[in-house]
């Protein structure tokens, strides 16, 4: 039989249980082509990924050899968090989504739905609750388009009577593992802290970022790629995992430069 593999990996930090997912659907992964493969590419390797971040915030939070540079980390930050290139999508050769425009500006009926509002006060009546989850898929106009959302579902829980923390699930369709899944946990574990902060604020007790459970459908690893890929698999086996990671601390003045240039932008 040729089914998909479930793959199932556990770090503390990011660039661990990252490096962990990528190594596996590697070694592991089955071959399977792609609506994208050009004439002579590799067929992927492909896997079902569950991921879990003990620690998402735990230094080191950033893998040296994730595909691109420390700018761009932050610019996704912003665009993710914050909305920075919302305005893309107005443009006739824009983009189809965002994730910020899915996940704070949800249409529904005609009406907008801040859906991270409405994670922060559900969670605020009833830290318990089951209910408090997000959605990305709009079934009229995403299933045709050529550039999709990735991400389907963030679902949020707080635990723990005496240190209440915020436990993240997302849910992801179709994942770039070695040159998407890095950048987007970065970010969607900066919204679990956000989150948390937020409650936290609402209630009068501080809310803990808890762990980060990652599930992809299609976790995969591109043919095209896979020159460029075995220089990734070459620093894994030469360097230890210390001269394989960054604090946040250093990547921090790349970071400023990039908020920077968006603030050029906004002028």
């Amino acid at each position: 039989m040729s089914n998909i593999p479930v793959i199932v990996v556990r770090g503390k930090n990011i660039p661990e249980a990252w490096e962990k997912a990528v190594m596996a659907t590697w070694g592991e992964g089955i071959a399977v082509r792609t609506e994208y493969d050009k004439k002579g590419d590799p067929p992927s390797r492909d896997c079902t990924m569950i991921m879990e971040i003990e620690e998402p915030m735990s230094e080191p939070r950033i893998h040296r050899a994730f595909p691109g540079g420390l700018g761009d980390l932050e610019v996704y930050r912003q665009e993710v968090m914050d909305g920075v290139h919302d305005h893309w999508l107005e443009l006739e050769e824009g983009w189809h989504y965002t994730y910020h425009e899915r996940l704070f500006t949800y249409r529904s009926r005609d009406t907008e739905i801040n859906q991270m509002d409405y994670i922060v006060e559900k969670l605020s009546q009833a830290t318990y609750s089951r209910r408090a989850q997000a959605i990305t898929w709009y079934v009229d106009s995403d299933p045709p388009a050529d550039d999709c959302p990735c991400l389907q579902r963030v679902w949020c829980r707080i635990a723990g009577e005496e240190e209440p923390v915020l436990n993240m699930n997302t849910h992801w369709r179709s994942r770039d593992g070695y040159k998407a899944a890095f950048m987007n946990i970065f970010v969607i574990t900066e919204l679990q802290k956000r989150i948390a902060q937020r409650i936290g604020d609402n209630i009068g007790r501080e809310i803990k970022v808890g762990r980060y459970v990652d599930i992809s459908d299609s976790f995969h690893i591109y043919g095209s790629y896979y020159d460029e890929f075995r220089g990734f698999l070459q620093t894994v086996e030469a360097r230890s995992f210390e001269q394989r990671t960054w604090n946040t601390e250093f990547a921090e003045p790349m970071f400023q430069e990039a908020r920077e240039r968006l603030e050029k932008e906004e002028k």
